[in-house]
This record gives C-alpha cells, structure tokens and sequence, in this order.
C-alpha cells in the first residue's frame, strides 16, 4: 500500500520532455497575451482584471500539467516556469530593444496638467481609476499633477506641479541649516 501511494505522489504520467516543454509553451502565450492585452492587465487591475487573471491561471494549470497529477510532475512544471522567467529576465536585461518590444514603452497619461485622454482610451483606463491611482500617491486632485506616465509595468508615476508639502518642508530645513553653518563659519 505504501508503495503504491508513493508511486503514485512521485511517478511520472508523461515524459519529463513534455513536462518541461508544456509551461515553456504555456509561458510565452500568456506573455504574449498579456502584452497584447495592454500594461493595465499588470498592475491596474479592476475587479473584473482580478477574476480574469485568476481564471486563466486555473485555465492553463491543465495544460501545463497534462495528464500527470504527481509530485514530481509538479514541481518539474514550477521549477520549469521559474527557470525560464530567470532566463527571459536576465536576456531581457542584456537586450533593451527586445525588452521594450516586449514590455511596451512608458505612455504619458497627463501633460503640462492636461489630461491626455487620447491615451486614457488607448490604455482603457477610466478618468475615476486616474484619479484613485492620485489619490494612492498622496495627490488631492489631478490638478496637482503635472504630468502622469504609465510606466510599462502597469504602475503609474505621477509628478506633482508644485512642491509637495515635504519637500517645502526639507528645503526650509536645509535653508535654516545653512544659515546655522554660515553663523558658525563667521565666529
């Protein structure tokens, strides 16, 4: 009985060949995917996002397993997908031109504090989702924006028009500090 049930945790239902090939397969469709799905599927996810992402990892466990439920069959399968994103990562960062292919360019959601909304479309981002992306970055309002990129990770920069309080803080610091030093340097 033990050595049925250890058979069955740890023997292989495939060949190891298509164990390690199934996620590499599986691997460069989903990029592919999601680079065609656009950089808000990567990190600007709504509710709807969330569900989708998770359904296509439940979608694709099969495809990457196969008919083999094993141990061993498992940890093939991860250790397969976590060595080639090893591999696409470290190329990638050897070859920016592929990596920019691959990932996409930096997309300027707001200008001189106009909103592009051009690029809101494009991107399918919503004027509201904007706006919560702001307000998570400590901004009241888009109009203390003077320009919002969204980067190719799906995150979003935003830079502030003015001085933020902090800095105007940090400068009147540092400006008293250099009027203690010049007092000291004068005794």
């Amino acid at each position: 009985m033990t050595t049925t049930l250890l058979h069955d945790m740890f023997a292989l239902g495939v060949p190891v060949t298509e164990k390690v090939l199934r996620p590499v397969v599986v691997y460069a469709c989903l990029i592919i995917g999601l680079r065609l799905a656009g950089k808000r599927e990567l990190a600007q996810l709504n509710p709807f996002d969330l569900v989708v992402l998770l359904t296509i990892s439940n979608t694709v466990q099969n495809a990457i397993i196969g008919d083999d439920n094993s141990v061993t069959g498992g940890l093939i399968g991860a250790g397969t997908l976590l060595v080639v994103n090893h591999v696409v990562v470290r190329y990638l960062y050897a070859h920016e031109r592929l990596e920019r292919l691959i990932a996409g360019d930096a997309d300027v959601l707001i200008e001189n504090g106009r909103v592009r909304f051009d690029r809101l479309k494009r991107e399918w981002i919503t004027l509201s989702e904007l706006e919560a992306a702001a307000h998570k970055q400590g901004f009241a309002s888009l109009d203390e924006v003077a320009r919002a990129i969204l980067e190719p990770g799906g995150s979003i920069c935003f830079l502030a028009k003015k001085p933020t309080p902090e800095s105007q803080r940090h400068a009147e610091l540092l400006g008293r500090l250099d009027a203690i030093l010049a007092q000291l340097t004068r005794s």
